[in-house]
């Protein structure tokens, strides 16, 4: 084996690679922000809307989790414009992993909402709290506690999936190693530098999810 390592090509476009990491960040706060609003929204109309909602809701669902993100995405970049919607890279990126988030965040947040004892809900009924504040304050902070390690990992999920993105030559962390690489060659040691620069952002995620869970829901 004669190869020579040589990271000093990529640490030299050091600076480009932290462009990436800003969009990837930019892309991941974005669409869990978005994605858990909809999921929120989502979970609600299916345990509590009318049959048609639900139907709709469920289907939702189901659709966007038994097809591929990048087809979603290639939907929204290039599907959209023939039908009169052209929409930048960005934006694109974000409405789809916002609705594929979404998806998820419904199914997790259903199930929180649904292993708050009945108990509770009747008790808030009992004291005078119309559904609206009963879901407010006896159903959605309990559940959040039961869902949130869920939710963590599915939005750390989310934020490697923003890779994906690159296929339509969004800015992020992958498309600039991408550039690096086509520019120096040196393929190895690019995609290491990325793998380990995606892993520290996890660590980073997971670190900061557990500190807000701390602060939120207390130690237990």
């Amino acid at each position: 084996m004669n190869y020579t390592f040589r990271f000093r090509d990529v640490f030299a476009a050091w600076d480009y690679l932290m462009e990436g990491v800003v969009m990837t960040l930019g892309l991941s706060v974005v669409t869990m922000v978005l994605g858990l609003a909809i999921g929120v929204a989502c979970a609600a109309g299916r345990l509590y809307g009318p049959g048609p909602v639900r139907a709709a809701i469920a289907t939702y669902v189901e659709v966007i989790r038994n097809t591929p993100l990048l087809i979603q995405l290639f939907i929204v970049f290039f599907g959209l414009p023939g039908l009169g919607l052209r929409l930048d890279a960005t934006t694109a990126a974000v409405i789809s992993l916002t609705i594929n988030l979404g998806a998820y965040a419904t199914e997790i947040v259903r199930a929180g909402l649904q292993a708050v004892p009945r108990t509770q809900v009747e008790a808030g009924h009992a004291l005078g709290l119309s559904g609206f504040q009963v879901f407010r304050y006896v159903v959605l902070f309990p559940a959040l506690k039961l869902m949130y390690p869920a939710l963590a990992s599915q939005f750390i999920l989310l934020m490697l999936a923003t890779s994906i993105a690159s296929q339509i030559s969004v800015q992020d962390l992958f498309h600039s190693g991408s550039i690096i690489q086509s520019r120096t060659f040196r393929d190895f040691e690019v995609y290491a530098v990325v793998g380990a620069l995606y892993l520290a952002l996890s660590l980073a995620f997971r670190v900061a999810f557990a500190a807000v869970y701390v602060v939120a829901f207390g130690r237990r």
